[in-house]
């Protein structure tokens, strides 16, 4: 039997590629989002929380394709990393100022936040 050159290699590396432009998408949209939010003054918590959108949608689209291809394991592998990214975010760039990164138990950011 012949073995076929660079299957897996080419099905990593697109999957790669894949992963790279849905965490921009991710970022670019979280971020937006954010500025919005924000009245367009850039802060700790705008790239952190653009960071993280960025690290769970493509966490999230990776997972959602190897469970569809029913490969658990890299579905999985897909989560913990993102979820690492999402954890590394926030303690990287966690602010000075408790009072901004107040939330209240829906995950909204509270008024004294604002």
């Amino acid at each position: 039997m012949k073995r076929r050159k660079g299957g897996k290699r080419k099905a990593g590396r697109a999957v790669t590629e894949q992963a790279s432009t849905v965490f921009i998408r991710g970022f670019l949209v979280a971020g937006l989002l954010i500025a919005i939010q924000n009245r367009f003054q850039p802060d700790r918590r705008m790239l952190r929380q653009s960071l993280q959108g960025g690290a769970a949608l493509a966490a999230g689209t990776v997972a959602a394709e190897a469970f569809a291809r029913r490969d658990y394991a890299r579905a999985l592998a897909a989560v913990a990393v993102g979820a690492a990214g999402v954890v590394a975010a926030e303690m990287l760039l966690k602010s000075d100022n408790p009072i901004t990164d107040m939330e209240n138990d829906r995950g909204q950011e509270t008024e004294a936040g604002l």
